[in-house]
This record gives structure tokens, sequence and C-alpha cells, in this order.
């Protein structure tokens, strides 16, 4: 069965309040066993406090950030590559991840082409380091070029990079997780673990309307904005059917992830998320 974790973005206030070693303590009372660590800076003191933290409390590394150019998430390949490597070694950690590609990437397909061919050295020279590079995808990963996937075009140009993949975005995109995991089995070596749900609608923006206090243009852009990001089992996303999915489909981490938890504690919102999947026997 892949490792809980936990996408330490959700904690990256914490992290910079009270020190990695602090939230791991945290993390591993919450009964999480692995993070991912995003969105905040790679001092060597962070690395070490992973590496303390992690045999202190028996939380791994699952995975660490990381982007092709400088000034991205993470590590910098360009110019940190040994570095990278060098905590991966430390950490334990046997992922990197690309949180999203630039946004010009995703303007065309031979744009796209273009970044995953720089991406594809790095990912061979840390997959010969035994460090596997993965890209998480967002919803613009379903866009299609000529019938090709965003998410096709990085395999095809970029077999050494592999799929992080964040099941809530593919739904938002368009496409059955079920379909998607299935359809890149082997390539799935992280999943994120988030839900979906739709909001409901506030009755004051219903008045609004009715009064004609809010026009229709107005209204529709309250009444498309209801998709919201949940506490996983408190949306829509059917997992007890994808997890074992994604297990089929290669996953060796899940990681929990809401990425705006609406005013709540994200402790608390992390805490809702574990003992629903210990109900359903994770």
């Amino acid at each position: 069965m892949p490792v809980l974790g936990l996408q330490l973005m959700m904690l990256k206030d914490q992290i910079n309040d009270q020190g990695m070693y602090e939230v791991l303590r945290q993390v591993r009372e919450l009964d999480i066993g692995a993070v991912e660590v995003s969105q905040v800076e790679m001092t060597d003191e962070l690395i070490e406090d992973l590496v303390r933290g992690g045999t202190d409390f028996d939380v791994e590394t699952a995975a660490m950030s990381a982007s092709i150019a400088p000034g991205g998430n993470g590590f910098a390949l360009e110019t940190e590559f040994d570095r990278a490597v060098g905590a991966c070694r430390r950490t334990g950690a046997r992922f990197l991840r690309i949180g999203m590609m630039p946004l010009s990437a995703m303007t065309s397909k031979e744009a796209c082409e273009e970044w995953a061919a720089s991406v594809e050295p790095y990912a061979a020279r840390l997959a010969e380091q035994g460090v596997t590079l993965c890209y998480h995808n967002h919803h613009v990963d379903l866009i299609q070029f000529d019938g090709e996937r965003i998410f096709d075009i990085v395999r095809r140009v970029a077999p050494s990079l592999l799929f992080e993949v964040d099941l809530h975005w593919v739904q938002r995109g368009g496409m059955a997780p079920l379909d998607m995991l299935e359809a890149y089995t082997g390539a799935c070596k992280l999943i994120h673990v988030k839900d979906f749900r739709v909001a409901p609608l506030p009755a004051e923006t219903v008045a609004k309307l009715e009064s004609g206090e809010m026009d229709r243009s107005e209204f529709h852009g309250v009444f498309q904005s209801l998709s919201q990001f949940a506490e996983v089992g408190q949306g829509n996303m059917n997992w007890p059917d994808l997890l074992p999915a994604a297990e089929r489909a290669g996953a060796e981490y899940f990681l929990i992830e809401q990425d705006d938890t609406y005013g709540r504690d994200p402790i608390d919102c992390i805490r809702e998320s574990r003992e629903y999947l210990r109900s359903i026997g994770y």
C-alpha cells in the first residue's frame, strides 16, 4: 500500500513561524507518515530539520520541489542540481516534483514540446542518481493541441519525467480521474489526495439578483466560482474506488492536500481528511 503523507504547502506559514522540526512533530501526531516539501525556502537548516525530524518522529520525506530555472519553487536544477541530489540523499527522498510548467509553455503544442524537451535531460540525469522527477498537473494539462493532451505531449517528449497526479485538478479539467489513472498507468508515482466540492449558492446572492441589486453577469461570476477544494471525504470524489486505482497505476505515496481551507485552521482540515481516510482503510 502507498505511504500516506501530507503536502506541506498546507503548513508553510507554520514552517516559517515554528520551523520544520516542530511541524514534523505535529504531522506525526496526526498519524501521517510522510511529507512533501513545497513553497518554502530550501535552506540548509530546513534540510537538516527534515533529517532530524524524520529520524525523531519517523516521518519520511516523500518528495521535494524543483524547477528548471531559478526563481521557481524549490531547487533550481539549472544551478542547484548537485545540491538537490545531495538533499535527496540526506533526507532519503526518492522523488523531486515540478509543481507547474511555465505559463508560456501551455499556450501551444510547440511551446509545450520545447519545455518538455528542456526537462528531459534533467529527469534522465536525476534517474541516474536514483531520483525520479515528477510533473504535477493542473486542469490546464487537459488542454488538447491537435487532439493531443498536454499530458500526452509531456510523456512523448520527456519519457524520463513521470507524474504527480492531482486528482482534484484532473476532475476539474473534465477528465474522469479513473480514466486518467488507467491511461497513464506506470507513470503515476505521487498522488495528491484532494477533494472537490461545490459550495452552496449564497442566499444573499440570489436575493440581490432577484431584487435587481446584482446584474446577471455579476451573478454568473458567483455561480461559476462555486467549485471548491475540500477536506478528503467532504466532496464528490469517489475515494474508495480512486485510491485502489491509483495504487494499480503505480502510486508510491498518497499525499493529502487542500489548496484553500477557507478560513479554517489547516490542522483541523488535515485531521478531518486523515480521519476519513482511516475510515476507508488507509
